[in-house]
């Protein structure tokens, strides 16, 4: 046997589970493969930077814990690897009667998951963010802001450090599995053998699972999440994260004001159907994506369930003026002008073949691998938490 354990994905969360498994076996011979040139390229280096406090799930839910253990496990570990990170604060903005009552059942929400939040009236919002229009507001001390890219880098050269073989620009061809272990063969014509297999692909780990023969009955549908960085004269137009409070009734959050670690503000992103699971620009197609998404019956079920809040979105992708008037509910200083780079991330969305979009972890699994299909939101935030479930579950399999 080559290695004891083979894990597919360089984002933060096959990074973070490399990263548990040589803890929790330091003799372990591991190996970590990444198709690009680099680490944490899609998901984990296209995401807003935010270190999440954990304010929107359910009292008691694994999200909210692994949230909150996340965001604690994220700043230790920056500190420990001298990474910057602000916890600079979010503001949830009520900008209407009805969200001031959602607001207040997220507060309760917010307290029973024991975290440390405030109150903020309309005349203290004004005088805090003078910039920012709203009737109230809550104020989540915790939050904070970093790179992820960093840290991905930094995980990689700790585990590198510890004996781990990291190998980029290297692609899967095959994966399969018999009673002793698992061979991968790869785009460099090697095959690598490994007792256990975890695959975080993220973007394509639908593919990833059915390459490994496994029974996938859902697709990965990408979102495009598309934001505008405000020129540096606006870099002190908010102090906080400004966030909407959520509606019930969309699948995505919402545009909102972040700061980013580097000194920009970004507003965005908006939550539009991609066309390319990996097409960062404006109008990027890949064919490939395009016939895994129509050819399922979940994509069209999807389709009808949400098709008046995505006829919005693309609306306010393809219409500047419309996507600053979403800016502008919260900050009305903003002009045509403030909207100045433009960007995107792309979320892998699995949907299940009913139109369900999964707001949940899915695990696909095998006597020697397991497949990490969903990873939800925010993973980036929760992933070292993430990995400790993973190896956690891998262990109760070989028991």
């Amino acid at each position: 046997m080559d290695y004891r354990y083979l894990i597919i994905g360089g984002g933060i969360v096959g990074l973070a589970t490399a990263r548990e498994l040589k803890a929790r076996d330091p003799a372990a011979r591991i190996v970590l493969i990444e198709k690009e040139a680099d680490f944490g390229l899609h998901q984990t280096g296209h995401n807003s930077g935010v270190i999440h406090a954990g304010v929107y799930y359910a009292p008691g839910s694994l999200k909210a814990r692994l949230c909150f253990e996340g965001a604690e496990a994220t700043k230790q570990f920056c500190r420990d690897n001298q990474i910057p990170f602000e916890v600079c604060g979010k503001l949830i903005v009520a900008t209407n009667p009805v969200e001031v009552e959602r607001m207040h059942a997220l507060a309760g929400r917010a307290r029973q998951n024991g975290l440390d939040i405030h109150h903020v009236d309309g005349a203290e919002l004004a005088r805090i963010e003078p910039n920012v229009s709203g009737l109230e507001a809550l104020l989540v001390p915790a939050t904070g802001i970093v790179d992820y890219r960093r840290i991905c880098l930094a995980i990689a050269e700790r585990l590198r450090e510890a004996g781990a073989e990291l190998r980029l620009s290297t692609r899967v061809t095959s994966i399969r599995e018999d009673d002793a272990g698992v061979t991968v063969t790869t785009d460099k014509g090697e095959e690598l053998r490994a007792e256990r297999l975890v695959a975080c692909a993220g973007l394509q780990s639908d593919r990833i699972a059915s390459l490994a023969g496994l029974d996938v009955r859902h697709r990965i549908v990408p979102f495009r999440g598309e934001y505008y960085t405000l020129p540096p004269t606006k870099s002190a137009v908010v102090r906080h994260l400004i966030y909407p409070v959520p509606d019930p009734e969309l699948p995505f959050l919402g545009i909102h004001l972040t700061r980013m670690i580097d000194g920009r503000v970004t507003v965005g992103p908006n939550a539009v159907l991609g066309f390319s699971r990996e097409g960062y620009p404006r109008g990027s197609v890949n064919l490939s994506d395009i016939a895994s998404m129509v050819g399922f019956s979940g994509f069209w079920s999807m389709a009808r369930k949400n098709l008046a809040s995505g006829l919005t979105e693309f609306r306010n992708s393809l219409l500047r003026r419309r996507y600053l008037e979403e800016c502008r509910k919260y900050c009305p200083s903003l002009t045509l002008a403030d909207l100045g780079t433009p960007g995107a991330g792309i979320r892998a969305q699995a949907v299940l073949d009913d139109g369900t979009l999964v707001q949940d972890f899915l695990f696909l699994d095998s006597p020697r691998s397991l497949h990490v299909c969903n990873a939800p939101s925010p993973a980036a935030t929760s992933a070292m938490p993430i990995a400790k479930m993973i190896v956690d579950r891998m262990e109760q399999a070989a028991a």
